[in-house]
């Protein structure tokens, strides 16, 4: 487990393993023999107070998510009607479905960073399947995605 996506801690590199299995737990504990962990001491502290006291907090960043994504399904709707939607079931990347903009991947990608002016991440990246998709990150300010939302409109709206 690891506080690192979910309290936004990723750079403090601090995780922990619990295995209830005594067959796996020793597994585990012969394939790291011999490698030294020493934990960031910021990033132990940090995992231990978002444990302790982020519940809140946490609640708060998920109606937060959730309104985000609301949005931009919305906003997608009523106004980029060729690009596709694929709601998370369980994160905050939004999977886009461009195959409708007839581009291949590295025309999109270039549409995307060129024409739009927005930084997401190329579906194709992530092996076959991904072609003609992009991935939205929606955990940040609602202007910020509205920005990006917009200009992805605008883009597409001169093809």
């Amino acid at each position: 487990m690891a506080p690192s996506k979910t309290f936004n801690l990723a750079g403090l590199q601090c995780s922990s393993v619990i295995i209830p299995n005594d067959k796996l737990r020793q597994r585990f504990a012969e394939a790291r023999a011999g490698i030294q962990l020493r934990p960031n001491i910021f990033g132990i502290t940090a995992m231990e107070a978002a444990y302790r006291y982020g519940d809140e907090w946490l609640d708060q960043v998920h109606d937060y998510l959730q309104a985000n994504l609301e949005y931009l399904m919305d906003f997608f709707v009523k106004n980029i009607k060729k690009i596709g939607v694929i709601k998370p079931e369980g994160t905050y990347l939004v999977w886009l479905d461009c195959r409708a903009l007839g581009m291949d991947n590295m025309t999109l990608r270039k549409f995307m960073r060129e024409k739009a002016k927005v930084g997401v991440d190329d579906g194709f990246l992530f092996g076959p399947g991904g072609e003609g998709f992009e991935r939205i990150n929606i955990a940040c300010p609602r202007t910020v995605l509205e920005e990006g939302l917009k200009r992805i409109a605008t883009a597409v709206k001169t093809l």
